[in-house]
C-alpha cells in the first residue's frame, strides 16, 4: 500500500468515540457577566433624597452621631445597607430607610459616595489622644487586642473590600458603634465583637477620639 493510502486508512479507522460532529468541538467556559458600572447620577439623586438629611449633602456628616460616608469604601457602604435591609445589623432608623432601596440604589448611593472628598476631623481630649494613639498603634498586649491600623491601615484609609476607613470618622459614633459591638447590639463583625469586649469604656473613648483626628 502506498504512503498516502495508508494515512488515508488511519484516518477512516479512527473510533467513532474521537469523532465530533459539525460544531459541536468543546468551547471555552463563557466569561461570567460584568458587573453593572454604577450609575453616580443616580446615586447622587437617590442620596439627595434619602441620604442626605442625616449624612451631609456631600457625605460629611455635621451631626457627630450620624457617621461620615464621603470617601468611605462603596463595598462596606453596600455590605451595610444590605444588612440594615434584612435585619442582620439592626437599627431603627436605618432599616426603614435601606427597605426602600433596590439593589441598584445601594450600589449607587455606595459608589456616589465614595467619591466625594471627607472633610479631616479633629481630637478634642489630649490626654485620651495619646492613649488611643497606642492602642490604634500598637494594640493592647496584655488584652490580647490587636493593632487597628493592621487592620485599618496606619492613616486609618482602611483596605477597599474588607475593612472600613476610619480616618476623621466622629469620635460619638465611632464610640456608640465599639459600645454596640460590645454590649452585642450589633453583631455584624466578629472581629469587632471579639475586639470591643475587651477594651475598657475609657480605651474606647481614647481609640474613638484618636480616630477623629486621624488623617
Amino acid at each position: 500500500m502506498k504512503p498516502f493510502a495508508l494515512v488515508l486508512a488511519a484516518l477512516i479507522a479512527v473510533p467513532a468515540s474521537l469523532s465530533f460532529a459539525a460544531g459541536s468541538a468543546p468551547q471555552p467556559a463563557a466569561a461570567a457577566p460584568a458587573a453593572a458600572k454604577p450609575d453616580l447620577n443616580a446615586g447622587s439623586t437617590k442620596y439627595g433624597a434619602v441620604c442626605a438629611a442625616c449624612h451631609g449633602a456631600d457625605g460629611n456628616s455635621g451631626v457627630p452621631a450620624n457617621p461620615k460616608l464621603a470617601q468611605q469604601h462603596p463595598e462596606y457602604i453596600v455590605k451595610q445597607l444590605a444588612e440594615f435591609k434584612s435585619g442582620k445589623r439592626p437599627s431603627p432608623i436605618m432599616q426603614p430607610m435601606a427597605a426602600q432601596l433596590s439593589d441598584a440604589d445601594m450600589r449607587n448611593i455606595a459608589y456616589w459616595a465614595g467619591s466625594q472628598k471627607a472633610k479631616t476631623g479633629f481630637a478634642k481630649d489630649k490626654e485620651l489622644v495619646t492613649l488611643g494613639e497606642k492602642i490604634y498603634r500598637g494594640g493592647i498586649l496584655e488584652k490580647q487586642v490587636a493593632a487597628c491600623a493592621g487592620c485599618h491601615s496606619p492613616n486609618g484609609a482602611g483596605i477597599p473590600a474588607q475593612f472600613p476607613r476610619l480616618s476623621g470618622q466622629h469620635a460619638d459614633y465611632t464610640y456608640a458603634q465599639l459600645v454596640s459591638f460590645q454590649t452585642g447590639a450589633r453583631k455584624n463583625s466578629p472581629q469587632m465583637v471579639d475586639i470591643a469586649t475587651r477594651l475598657s469604656e475609657r480605651e474606647m473613648k481614647a481609640v474613638a477620639d484618636y480616630i477623629a483626628g486621624l488623617r
